[in-house]
Parts: C-alpha cells; sequence; structure tokens
C-alpha cells in the first residue's frame, strides 16, 4: 500500500491537470469513449448496483448521467453533483430526456454543500480516481451519509498483476491528460478501508476498455464509527 502511493504521489508531481479546453472536449466525447464498455457489461453493472439506492441521494461526479436511467423510482430524492460545466450541460439534457426529477449542483466532491447526517446513499462510479484528495472526499462522503448510510461504487483500481500495475505506474501521466485527471493505478479500495469505511465489493473487469482501466471494484461501502483519518 506504501509503495503504491508513494509512487502515484511522485508521478501527480510531475504532472499538471487537464486544460479547461481539453475538458469541454472531453465531456463531448465521453459518452462515445465509454460506448463499448457500456454495453460490454457495464451498463447492466450501473443497473444492478443503482437498484440498491434509497432514501435521499448523492451521486457525487456525476459526468454526463450515465448512472440517470438505473435510479429506482422509490427513491426520495436524487442530487447530482457535478463541478466541470461542459458535464453538466449534458447531464441536464440528459435529465430531460429521461423525464427524471433531480437537483444538479455545482461543487467538487472534496467540498460537498451538504448537512451532516443528510445522506442515505451517496454513489461513486469511477469517480474516485479523478479527484485530487481522496481520503479528503471519503470524509465529506463519512459526514454527510446517515450512520445506516451506504455508499455505491464502482471504481477502476490498482491492478494485482505485477505487469499490468507497472503499465498503470507507466502510462500515468499521459492517461491522466487524456481522461479527465483519472489516475489509472489509484489503490481505491484500500483507501475505503483506510478512511474507516467497510466494504463488501466483487472484483470485476471492464470489457471493452483500454487495460490499464480494467480492473474493477464493484460494492457497497459503510462507515466504521468515526473516520480513521480525521
Amino acid at each position: 500500500m506504501t509503495e503504491n502511493v508513494s509512487i502515484e504521489s511522485s508521478n501527480e508531481l510531475q504532472a499538471s491537470p487537464p486544460s479547461a479546453a481539453w475538458l469541454r472536449f472531453f465531456a463531448l466525447a465521453y459518452d462515445p469513449f465509454l460506448w463499448l464498455g457500456e454495453i460490454a457489461g457495464m451498463h447492466h453493472r450501473r443497473s444492478t448496483l443503482l437498484g440498491g439506492a434509497r432514501g435521499r441521494v448523492v451521486e457525487i461526479g456525476a459526468g454526463t448521467g450515465l448512472n440517470i436511467a438505473h435510479y429506482p423510482d422509490g427513491i426520495a430524492e436524487l442530487v447530482l453533483v457535478e463541478p466541470e460545466p461542459g458535464m453538466r450541460r449534458r447531464l441536464a439534457r440528459r435529465l430531460q430526456r429521461h423525464a427524471r426529477v433531480a437537483r444538479i449542483v455545482d461543487a467538487p466532491a472534496e467540498r460537498l454543500p451538504l448537512a451532516d447526517a443528510s445522506v442515505d446513499t451517496v454513489v461513486s462510479t469511477l469517480v474516485l480516481c479523478t479527484v485530487n484528495d481522496p481520503e479528503l472526499v471519503l470524509r465529506e462522503i463519512a459526514r454527510v451519509l446517515r450512520p445506516d448510510g451506504q455508499l455505491l461504487f464502482i471504481e477502476h483500481v490498482r491492478a494485482t498483476s505485477r505487469f499490468l500495475a507497472a503499465c498503470q505506474d507507466f502510462l500515468l501521466n499521459p492517461w491522466r491528460h487524456f481522461a479527465g485527471g483519472c489516475r489509472c493505478n489509484r489503490a481505491t479500495a484500500d483507501l475505503m478501508r483506510d478512511c474507516g469505511f467497510a466494504i463488501a465489493a466483487d472484483d470485476a473487469v471492464w470489457r471493452g476498455m483500454p487495460s490499464i482501466v480494467r480492473p474493477l471494484v464493484v460494492g457497497r461501502a459503510t462507515r466504521l464509527g468515526k473516520m480513521a483519518m480525521e
């Protein structure tokens, strides 16, 4: 775990974040780029996971809204948090197409404009790889979740294969620039545990996508008392 984090941190010091112009283009290209991965299994994976959403639901990094069609009708409220303007525009259009009632919030996942213990379900799909401070995001998630709340997640993670993990490390910076800030080698499941979450998750493969982002972890996390990193 320590070795993985040090590799990522060292590489990130050498990399600048994607430009605003590239992020605008990436918002337009996002759905076509994920198209094959969606039909090869991610669409079904989203549907299965989000069927467990309940109560007041907050999705961080909602992007273009690929999860919208999969939320059950019985949830009390849906709040979609997305900081990128290009993504928010496409998100709003997808909400209209699906006639889904939801509130779109312009905010980063590190600073959620929500009250403590006010959320039943937080959803994170392919988001914790992109944030600059995943520990801070996980603390925010823990803050807004009610004591019996849940985090539903699909995240691609650092590979268990030494060869593929080495490829992730080598390609980290070019992939980050291309993929809107994504860190392909982040050990997200370990970070969740280190931040005080109990997770029940399965490993999966993101078929139809480049090898460096194929290793997935899919599941549900709950808080274990106070956050370990407070």
